[in-house]
């Protein structure tokens, strides 16, 4: 397909589809959530398995982005996955308001509003991805992957504090009535926010697929899984954000039972990795302009195959001094460890979201959708995994060593480990697609991808 290069307007455009994402995600998983546990006092393990829920249908991101392959057009899956995500958003909030009076009805209307949610996520975030490789100019990837992931975590602060405001003083209808606008707010901004990019950056120069060109699903998905980049890749995405997600639940407790941090300490130290996952996110942008095509030995420094393989490589090594740490004692600067841990994760998640922008196309033709959605599912699986998993381990190593600083030690060592598996596995990927042309581009363009 042609493109005529997305400007940097239009990149901004469609991170608003993004920003709107986020809007809705976090009234849902957080404070959704946080009504169940403290104002309706449920188990904790109720919204605990209906955000797992939302992950685990998203599975299905495949099928959405085999559907827009097929259709030819990706602006329709995006809307519509909105519509889907808005009206699960809205009926989990009407399911809280239910669950007050009614803990069976509103726990039946909950798991479907949820797997709506989870639907929604998967048609419209595989969908936007696709449509931003494809418009996207290869040297614009690194800061396009980075300013949709900031406006979609833009989105979740602003909505936190905004609709925060408006909650209280608090009563299940204003809950219903904040996450209803919102979600129509997100909606409308998403409608904004793609029309008509699709038709004026995209050429007419691809197809739309005729009868014969619909391959069914199965043998679609059979297809790009028999591709061993495309397996390749969605192994990668798998472990590294497995190791990813894993340390979220177990970093907070940690400060607590082996530096005898209190809450509060230990909530702003959260904030410190996430400070410092904005600035890994920040220094891809920025470095793959700076350093463009300067190289170190057999990396080209500005490169995104350069930051994976070294964001993977930092974020394995952070985990282990943080266990190490935990021997130190007080003088250890575990901010300063933590602060490196999120410039780290922020940089290998920025390489990993344009790594999957850059190799999208690098297989059989009319499977882009099908292919992102691939990855997209391994990246649920491996973040509804990720938290049980690192919650899981710290309860076996508890029962296993008394002192808490091995305890949580092993498990960061694990997640390190993990980490640098998968190091390894984003060196042999991107080698991979730079050793052979892949069916549907041409020999140039497969070395294209390797230095993208």
């Amino acid at each position: 397909m042609q493109t005529a290069g997305l400007s940097w307007f239009g990149i901004f455009r469609l991170g608003l589809v993004q920003t709107a994402l986020g809007a809705i995600v976090v009234l849902t998983t957080s404070t959704i959530n946080r009504v169940m546990v403290v104002e309706l006092a449920l188990p904790a393990m109720l919204p605990g398995a209906l955000v797992a829920l939302h992950y685990a249908v998203q599975v299905t991101r495949p099928r959405w982005g085999y559907g827009s392959d097929v259709g030819g057009r990706r602006t329709p899956w995006i809307i519509g996955g909105m519509l889907v995500l808005a009206l699960g958003g809205t009926g989990a909030s009407a399911a809280t308001a239910v669950l007050a009076v009614e803990t069976m009805l509103g726990t039946i209307l909950a798991i479907a509003a949820f797997v709506l949610i989870g639907g929604g996520v998967g048609a419209s975030g595989t969908s936007l991805l696709v449509l931003l490789a494809q418009a996207v100019d290869p040297k614009r990837r690194a800061p396009a992957a980075t300013i949709v992931w900031l406006m979609m975590i833009a989105g979740m602060v602003v909505t936190a504090t905004v609709a925060g405001g408006f909650l209280d003083p608090f009563t299940l209808g204003r809950l219903v009535a904040v996450t209803a606008t919102v979600s129509g707010a997100a909606v409308f901004l998403t409608i904004l926010a793609a029309w008509g990019i699709e038709r004026r950056t995209l050429h007419s120069g691809q197809a739309v697929p005729t009868a014969a060109d619909q391959t069914p699903f199965r043998e679609a998905l059979r297809q790009v899984w028999a591709e061993p980049k495309a397996r390749r890749f969605a192994v990668f995405v798998f472990v590294s954000m497995l190791a990813y997600s894993a340390q979220d639940l177990i970093l907070e407790p940690f400060a607590g039972a082996v530096f005898g941090m209190t809450p509060g300490e230990s909530t702003k130290l959260s904030g410190v990795q996430h400070g410092g996952v904005f600035t890994g996110m920040i220094l891809v942008a920025i470095a793959g302009g700076a350093f463009g095509a300067r190289r170190l030995g057999r990396f080209r420094l500005g490169s995104l195959r350069s930051w994976a393989i070294g964001g993977c490589l930092a974020s394995g090594a952070a985990p282990f001094t943080i266990a190490m740490g935990g021997f130190a004692g007080p003088a250890f600067p575990l901010k300063a460890a933590v602060f490196a841990l999120g410039v780290a994760n922020g940089a290998f998640a920025v390489a990993a979201i344009g790594s999957m922008m850059g190799l999208v196309s690098a297989g059989r033709a009319s499977r882009e959708g099908t292919r992102m959605g691939l990855w997209g599912a391994a990246q649920a699986v491996a973040f509804g995994l990720g938290g049980f998993a690192g919650t899981a381990a710290i309860d076996a190593t508890r029962q296993l060593f008394a002192d808490p600083a091995v305890a949580y030690g092993t498990v960061f060592a694990m997640e390190g480990a993990l980490f640098l598996v998968s190091a390894y596995l984003a060196a042999h990927v991107t080698k991979a697609v730079g050793a052979s042309a892949a069916p549907g581009i041409s020999a140039g363009e497969a070395k294209g991808w390797a230095e993208a």
